[in-house]
């Protein structure tokens, strides 16, 4: 279950390029990288990243290219080099080296698979089309929570309202498409393309797998997954704690959404006897509940076996892996080739065994050095928050006491976890590479049950050390650094420290700034959902998030297609937040002493062009087509220049004047934290 409020991440599109593609010595910055033709003044972004943008090819395997992709490459090869050394080992069965190993090989042997045809997943396909009622619907499904996506989709996070207690929370799902709008917006060439190509692929995988009338079964399919879409809620509405917040029995969930087998669904789904859940989408579930209780049983297989095989596609023969690149990276995303199938297997182990590969990373990769130097520049982050939290002008004293209560309280995790998973009860059979998936997400699926209605483990983590991104969870009040982010060119300890700050210090900051974004900001400092504001410093906060909603929603990426500002409303407040604090924090740094001018550049220069280089990146329009339409986060140009151009440090560093394209009058400037 995707959780928009659980990962308020860092990025689908944290894209810190450019430094480390061709770092100076002189201040880390890529000076080959920028556009002397374009002034700062005008456009920061294409300033300091338009010869690279201009003379980049995206490769033909990426979506989108910059530098958060090479260093996830290189994630992925360091991942690499750990498996196949685990590999080497003669591993006694059960260790966790035989299983990364027999993992990994199996889904690299293409041969094998492509000779073993639909067999490994026959008994899957056997089990839905032995479905004779809907109690047996209802079970099937709950047996498959986290296996196959389904319509109903099972997550176990910390309680809203009492955060120390792990609570079951329902969510929607069960859709091919990215999202609704695609099944809804009828009338958008882009989006109607791709329902295309989703009927392209329904028929293609029909035709392999010999299911009759393949042109005739994926229309049934589109039509049912257009019911489910038609009462699903839309992003924005997602992103509402308040809204998302339902919690209820098993037996009252069954009165509110009936026609469907809840008790029967919960058994299966490994929660016998549960006491209490939160129904993150009540009216989605009424809806579902009613789709799946009225819609004909054999409608409702034919799509259970196109959500199964389109599960383990990369798993099966050629034709379906050529069927599933087509559609989710061609289609969907614009990728001319897929990835390597090294690549996909170490994405595949990490998915399974991440935390016990991870374990090896950090002992290769992260010396405790590093640890020491980024709570250090962590703590630095935080003690320029709670500075600003204290001179805010529209903020009155009692929430401020409030504000720096939760600041306070923050639990920061740096590189990985303290315990490490136990994978011992995950079994892994050589040459079985879609059992072993199926196997992984039951697996990883029961380990969460168990946890439900139980006292949360606020040591867990919710990423792998060798991921390339970071995390803010309102209900831990925490922010998360996996190891894999803190190195060049997110922190490069041979660049200047006005380029860090804009850089790594952006990224803390960032992250910081999400308990204090439209979301995180209505959780107090124990994780709490609780309103710790007056009304009238609501008020103001709620209006300035609109002048930003409002300015965002004047960018237009694509022809015809503007940023829906109140989707990305969180990830807009944390960029321009983080990059106020990090500013601040840089000129602490300074200790009152002139930073010097290096490569004609001020400190306060370079601190954005750092900030701008961060976010070098392009993108086919496929991907920004779909990052439009399901992402919390602006395309990373909106990113760099939407908050700089709220900052007075930038205007005052660049000296900007009206006729300049980047001028913002002061009184008409964003602050926020």
């Amino acid at each position: 279950m995707k959780n928009a409020l659980r990962l308020t991440t860092l990025a689908l599109l944290m894209q810190l390029g450019g430094l480390a593609m061709a770092a100076q010595p002189q201040s880390g910055l890529d000076l080959k990288g920028y556009d002397k033709t374009v002034r700062p003044q005008d456009d920061l972004f294409r300033a300091a990243n338009g010869h690279w943008l201009s003379t980049t090819e995206i490769p033909a395997d990426k979506s989108s290219y910059g530098a958060f992709h090479l260093l996830a490459d290189l994630s992925d090869k360091r991942a690499r080099s750990i498996i196949e050394d685990l590999s080497k080992k003669k591993a006694q069965g059960g260790t966790v080296e035989q299983k990364i190993g027999d993992y990994y090989a199996a889904y690299m042997n293409t041969a094998a698979i492509d000779k073993a045809g639909l067999a490994p997943i026959k008994p899957l396909l056997d089990s839905i089309a032995a479905i004779q009622t809907r109690a047996q619907l209802a079970t099937w499904l709950g047996a498959q929570t986290g296996v196959v996506d389904t319509p109903v989709p099972l997550g176990i996070e910390a309680d809203y309202q009492d955060p120390t207690i792990n609570r079951l929370q329902t969510w929607q799902g069960g859709l091919g498409l990215p999202d609704r709008d695609y099944y809804l917006k009828k009338e958008d060439e882009r989006l109607a393309k791709a329902r295309a190509a989703y009927v392209d692929y329904l028929q293609t995988l029909a035709k392999a797998a010999g299911i009759a009338d393949p042109a005739g079964s994926a229309q049934r399919v589109l039509a049912l997954e257009e019911r489910l879409a038609e009462v699903q809620w839309d992003k924005v509405a997602l992103r509402d704690p308040q809204k998302t917040y339902n919690p209820m029995t098993p037996a009252e969930l069954a009165q509110k959404a009936p026609g469907f087998d809840w008790n029967a669904f919960f058994t299966a789904a490994s929660l016998p006897g549960l006491d209490k859940l939160s129904a993150s989408q009540p009216s989605y579930l009424t809806g579902a509940a009613r789709i799946l209780g009225e819609a004909p049983l054999e409608d409702l297989k034919l799509y259970l076996s196109f959500r199964a095989i389109d599960a383990n596609a990369t798993t099966l023969p050629k034709v379906y892996r050529d069927a599933h690149f087509q559609f989710h990276g061609a289609a969907l995303t614009g990728a001319k080739s897929p990835l390597p199938r090294w690549q996909q297997a170490v994405g595949n182990v990490n998915g399974a065994l991440g935390e016990a590969v991870g374990e090896v990373y950090v002992k290769r990769y992260f010396p405790a050095a590093d640890k020491a130097r980024m709570l250090q520049l962590v703590n630095n982050l935080l003690a320029s928050y709670k500075e600003s939290i204290d001179k805010l002008s529209w903020m009155t004293p009692a929430t401020k006491a409030q504000a720096q209560d939760k600041l306070s309280k923050y639990m920061v995790k740096i590189g990985y976890p303290d315990v490490w998973r136990d994978y011992g009860a995950l079994e892994v059979k050589a040459g079985d590479p879609v059992g072993n998936n199926l196997r992984a997400a039951s697996f990883e699926w029961k380990r969460q049950a168990a946890k439900a209605s139980k006292p949360v483990d606020r040591r867990e983590w919710l990423m792998t050390p060798q991921t390339v991104n970071a995390y803010y969870n309102p209900t831990l009040n925490e922010i998360v650094f996996p190891a894999a982010i803190l190195q060049p060119p997110f922190y490069n300890t041979k660049a200047d420290d006005a380029v860090n700050y804009g850089a790594i210090g952006a990224v803390i900051g960032h992250e910081i700034s999400h308990g204090f974004d439209d979301q995180g900001s209505q959780f107090d400092g124990d994780g709490k959902l609780r309103n710790w504001w007056t009304d009238d410093d609501r008020k103001a906060f709620d209006a300035i998030g609109a002048k930003l909603v409002a300015q965002y929603e004047g960018y237009e990426p694509i022809p015809g297609k503007h940023l829906n500002g109140k989707l990305t409303l969180g990830e807009n407040i944390a960029d321009l937040s983080g990059l106020q604090i990090a500013y601040k924090a840089y000129l602490r740094s300074l200790g009152g002493k002139p930073a010097p001018v290096i490569d004609g550049y001020t400190g306060e220069q370079r601190f954005f062009m750092g900030w701008s280089q961060a976010w070098r990146e392009k993108a086919r329009e496929e991907r920004k087509l779909q990052l439009l339409t399901i992402d919390p986060h602006s395309p990373p140009e909106f990113r760099a220049n939407g908050a700089a151009v709220n900052h007075d440090g930038f205007h005052e560093a660049f000296k900007t004047k009206p006729g300049d394209k980047m001028f913002k009058p002061s009184e008409d400037r964003i602050r926020i934290w």
